[in-house]
């Protein structure tokens, strides 16, 4: 059985979580092209080493991030977003750009 820390909940069973996806800078939503913001959304960088993702635990509801070796699937270690986030993007005001 393959267990995941949870930040917040503690050591879990993996089947309790859901992948998010890497983190990466997101680009302007305001700002960028249809294109540069489908490319943000749908496409990552699939390279072999640490990466930083994003995981779901499934029953809490809660986001956090995990620092994950890609070759290997170790994962090296996990932490609460608000460690690098400081504010909330607004979509609201975002205006949707054709």
């Amino acid at each position: 059985m393959k267990i995941l820390t949870c930040p917040l909940n503690g050591p879990r069973n993996i089947s309790e979580f859901t992948y998010g996806g890497e983190l990466k800078a997101m680009p302007d939503p305001r700002a960028c092209s249809t294109a540069e913001w489908a490319d943000y959304v749908f496409n990552c960088g699939n390279r072999r080493g640490v990466v930083t993702e994003w995981w779901l635990h499934n029953a809490s509801s809660y986001w956090f991030l995990a620092e994950r070796h890609t070759g290997t699937d170790e994962v090296l270690r996990t932490f609460d977003p608000r460690e690098l986030f400081t504010q909330r993007v607004d979509f609201a005001v975002a205006e949707v750009r054709p």
